[in-house]
């Protein structure tokens, strides 16, 4: 890896950025309308069942030899545990109970605990002072909106906000660990993982939620599961670790920052969501948080100095 991952982003990769953001935007409406007929563990478990199949089925097309190295697919179980199964069940379950703006919001944080992580565990991506001082400014922003709602005791939205951010940590470790897999087609990587966290989440939802006793779903509902797995999943992840392999871990982990915009705005035209004065301004801090991380936001304002 160079020296400053800054190097590497270019055009194309802020343009797959922004393409992400928008497609992982969607998930966490596709969620809210897939609830109305899922439970949580049923839903994470068809996004990864469906997603993997068409993944393997992209893989197949491009004729890549397919992965037997029994290491490389414990690796690949780590890694969707990660950024799978751990993160999309507390999200789910976060979106029971709070909009899927606010969860957009929460989710943002990534970049600010892979910060952290990347600094505890990786030799070139250490804390700066415009990194802590970003980091801090965000977290007050988390503390601004789960504090509101804890005020009264922890109740569900607490709760439910808490889940949201435990997502962050984990996908914090997965972009970090996912640097192992720099080496593989992006492809193989994202059907590999997608896979392993499919043998953890359908055998757990069968065994949890016993998702054939649900009554009749409604072809809303699984529309909703179908995006997860085929646009939220498949193809989102071919971008994923696309842009990870060309830019490095703190700047994949930006695209959460891009992704609240476009969750909020869905949420409101279709979902009859609202958002309150107290999530824009912790949105406003985590923000602020990820302009002085990312440091390349500020540089027209200090050029003129």
């Amino acid at each position: 890896m160079p020296s400053s991952i800054r190097r590497t982003m270019g055009p194309v990769e802020w343009a797959m950025l922004i393409a992400l953001s928008l497609i992982w935007g969607g998930s966490f409406f596709f969620n809210a309308v897939a609830l109305r007929g899922f439970a949580p563990l049923t839903i994470v478990a068809l996004r990864v069942g469906f997603g993997a199949v068409c993944l393997w089925l992209i893989v197949l097309a491009m004729k890549y030899p397919l992965p037997r190295d029994p290491a490389l697919w414990i690796r690949f179980l780590v890694m969707g545990i990660l950024n799978n199964a751990i993160p999309f069940t507390l999200i789910v379950w976060g979106q029971q109970h709070i909009a899927s703006g606010l969860a957009s919001i929460v989710n943002a944080t990534t970049p600010l605990f892979t910060v952290l992580v990347a600094n505890l565990l990786l030799q070139d991506e250490k804390l700066t002072i415009n990194r802590l001082t970003g980091v801090v400014i965000g977290l007050a922003g988390v503390a601004v909106m789960v504090g509101s709602d804890a005020l009264g005791g922890f109740g569900q939205n607490a709760w439910a906000q808490i889940a949201v951010l435990a997502a962050s940590v984990s996908y914090a470790f997965a972009s970090v660990f996912g640097r192992r897999f720099s080496a593989l087609p992006p492809m193989i990587t994202a059907a590999g993982q997608v896979t392993a966290s499919s043998v953890v989440m359908i055998p757990l939802a069968l065994a949890v939620e016993r998702p054939w006793t649900a009554p009749a779903l409604s072809i809303e509902a699984w529309s909703a599961v179908i995006g997860l797995a085929v646009v939220c999943t498949a193809l989102a992840y071919c971008l994923y670790f696309s842009i990870l392999k060309r830019a490095g871990a703190t700047n994949i982990v930006l695209v959460t920052f891009l992704i609240p915009p476009s969750a909020i705005l869905l949420g409101i035209l279709f979902l009859g969501e609202s958002i309150s004065s107290v999530e824009i301004a912790g949105m406003l801090a985590i923000g602020a948080g990820l302009a002085l991380i990312d440091g390349r936001l500020l540089r027209p304002l200090t050029s003129w100095r």
